[in-house]
């Protein structure tokens, strides 16, 4: 986000007098349980991620946060019963160019249990960018080894607040469309993500 700059007066600097920086505003992005908020137009879903178990994982995801890149996109697969899924494609069902693929994290311990947040990939463990999933049931044949045997999905955070957002958008009414399977047949969108700074207490 930018930021406006302020102008510093001539005297000041005549006088030689500092004219200090404001203080950085503090996040929870260097805790060790950072918390991102996420937007949709279904509501509002805040996660919890957890940096010592996942710690690729984590800053991945949280690079994508910092960048905007998350804003705009879909929830482009919704199983109900097993899953939500998003952060690859606008509203349009485009792509967006990613960075290189983190490498897979799932002998951490985390398990793909209901509301537990994941990394998506492809067939190659190693191929996780920007697409997550939140579970939405307790998935642990995800967890490694995985159902074939290919590593599992790594696990790296979980939802703390919105748990009746996730259940909203899991019931949607989906379609096939294209290469497409279960999508929402109206869109929802992540209007935006970002870090918060004061830290949300998990459910109890």
């Amino acid at each position: 986000m930018h930021q406006k700059l302020m102008t510093v007066f001539a005297g000041l600097a005549l006088s030689g007098a500092v004219l200090a920086a404001p203080p950085a505003a503090k996040t929870t992005e260097n805790t060790p349980t950072p918390q991102v908020e996420l937007k949709t137009t279904m509501g509002d879903i805040v996660v919890e991620l957890d940096r010592e178990k996942a710690p690729k994982s984590v800053d991945n995801f949280l690079g994508y946060v910092k960048s905007g890149f998350y804003k705009g996109t879909i929830f482009h697969r919704v199983i109900d019963g097993f899953m939500i899924q998003g952060g690859g494609y606008d509203e349009k069902l485009k792509s967006k160019p990613t960075s290189k693929p983190v490498p897979i994290e799932s002998k951490n311990g985390l398990s793909n249990a209901k509301y537990s947040l994941a990394m998506a990939r492809m067939g190659d463990p190693n191929s996780a960018t920007s697409q997550w999933f939140i579970n939405v049931e307790d998935n642990t044949p995800l967890d490694y080894p995985g159902p074939d045997g290919s590593g599992g999905y790594t696990v790296f955070g979980k939802v703390v607040k919105g748990y009746e957002v996730v259940d909203k958008i899991k019931g949607v009414l989906v379609d096939d469309k294209g290469i497409f399977q279960n999508i929402p047949v109206i869109p929802i969108t992540v209007k935006s993500a970002t870090i918060l700074k004061t830290a949300i207490p998990p459910k109890q």
